[in-house]
């Protein structure tokens, strides 16, 4: 009789296939963002960053194509983590999330993709961010997540942050698993290579 995965070990193994699916889309690598990538998968019932894995040292560039720098861990990303953790607030069915680079061209193309999927999409305006929620640590994603509720009505699948004091603009796909983030996030970046790569 075969044994039953846990939870636990699900959530790795979805990790592990979307990574090296993602490591082999080399058209991935042109949203890269400054900061890098990880890919966050939280298991059910998760309270705290120690139950959402990711990968350890995150994601770059080696070679033209993305490159994992280390293996899933439990507890490998804060920020993402506590993302997806209060987007779970508003939606249980959000488990993963990528991240990815975002300017006025990948704007046009997620834009037009969320329309034609007839995925929620939305953005947060980081001027309107207030000091109790910027200058308190813990506080900044709350007031995103309820931002972006406020907005569209519910936590979108594709938003973008907008520029912020030291803070880089980032795209984020939210989904129910690893595989299905990244998938959309490999769509995304063939489109982007076809319509903008070398102009």
């Amino acid at each position: 009789m075969p044994v039953k995965k846990s939870s636990r070990e699900m959530v790795i193994g979805n990790l592990l296939l979307a990574v090296n699916r993602l490591e082999k889309c080399k058209e991935f690598s042109l949203l890269m963002p400054e900061v890098r990538v990880n890919v966050v998968y939280a298991m059910q019932g998760a309270r705290t960053g120690k139950d959402v894995a990711a990968i350890d040292g995150r994601i770059t560039v080696v070679n033209g194509y993305p490159h994992a720098s280390g293996m899933p861990q439990w507890g490998a990303s804060d920020h993402m983590a506590r993302l997806i953790l209060e987007a779970r607030k508003y939606n249980p069915l959000i488990n993963a999330g990528i991240n990815f680079k975002c300017d006025k061209k990948v704007i046009r193309v997620v834009k037009r993709y969320a329309r034609e999927k007839k995925l929620p999409y939305g953005w947060i305006d980081r001027t309107k961010e207030p000091p109790e929620a910027s200058d308190i640590d813990g506080m900044s994603i709350p007031w995103k997540v309820k931002y972006l509720v406020e907005q569209g009505g519910r936590v979108p699948v594709l938003f973008y942050e907008g520029d912020g004091w030291g803070k880089e603009p980032l795209f984020f796909a939210l989904g129910e698993d690893a595989q299905g983030v990244v998938n959309m996030a490999m769509e995304i970046a063939r489109i982007f290579k076809l319509e903008y790569a070398g102009k």
